[in-house]
């Protein structure tokens, strides 16, 4: 089966700040940049001082999600993109440098189906 679409997934580890809602927002629309995708909104929540916040980047070719847990240095991280013209690896290189990861688990997975497949 052929598919249309890359889903990574990915745990960001070891990351300062994440409570820093300013910084997140910059991190969500470098990244959707990197991948070469059209950002259409962004929408981001703070849990409170020092808690941690949500994003979304909503793009045309899918999104870009974060939840972070400032308290462990944990960050979760979802990137789906529709299409071989956008790069989710890309995406998650700047999210890594602009969140400061020492530590990166990650998994890819194909999705949907391409017109005409099987």
């Amino acid at each position: 089966m052929s598919y249309d679409g890359r889903h990574l997934l990915a745990d960001l580890f070891g990351c300062p700040g994440l409570d820093d809602a300013a910084l997140i927002e910059r991190a969500l629309r470098d990244a959707a940049a990197a991948a070469g995708a059209t950002l259409l909104d962004l929408r981001l929540h703070g849990f409170g001082p020092g808690a941690g916040v949500t994003g979304v980047a909503l793009l045309a070719e899918s999104h870009i999600s974060i939840h972070s847990w400032p308290e462990h240095g944990y960050a979760a991280i979802d990137i789906f993109l529709c299409g071989r013209r956008h790069d989710p690896a890309a995406a998650l290189d700047v999210l890594v440098a602009r969140l400061g990861a020492t530590r990166v688990a990650q998994q890819v997975i194909a999705r949907g189906y391409a017109l005409g497949g099987t």
